[in-house]
């Protein structure tokens, strides 16, 4: 009886121990992700498919991603367009035209609207991953 006494009050001692001075780990405490305006890019309604940058301060390297990524994304919608529509896209991006907006005045066919919109969802997936592991990596700070 005594040995069940004290293999009890042993375990008592430690579980009083881990609470004291492991609280978080004791309170399984969730993390909460901070998602002020400054780590996450809010973006607009009418900006949904195109994120913002310009609240969020990104590392070089960061940056040279997400230009990676962008650079991909004109030679793979470069790769589905005619001469014609090449020269008509590049007009309208000198006119201050966003990509949506210059892809939106070309007239594409069927499969070429579907690979476009491929490829731009594609590559919005691959920005909002850089700019995941940027927030993730500010939230750690």
């Amino acid at each position: 009886m005594a040995i069940h006494l004290t293999k009890r009050l042993f375990v008592l001692i430690n579980m009083l121990a881990l609470v004291l001075f492991m609280p978080g780990i004791a309170l399984a405490a969730p993390f909460q992700i901070n998602t002020s305006a400054g780590i996450i890019a809010q973006t607009t309604k009418a900006a949904r498919d195109s994120i913002s940058f310009s609240e969020i301060n990104l590392t070089p390297q960061q940056s040279q991603q997400l230009q990676a990524v962008r650079q991909r994304r004109n030679k793979e919608i470069q790769a589905v367009l005619n001469s014609s529509q090449r020269a008509q896209l590049a007009h309208n991006l000198r006119a201050g035209n966003n990509i949506n907006q210059a892809l939106k005045t070309l007239n594409l066919k069927p499969e070429q609207q579907e690979l476009v919109e491929a490829i731009l969802k594609f590559t919005n997936l691959k920005m909002k991953a850089v700019l995941s592991r940027h927030s993730l990596q500010v939230v750690q700070k």
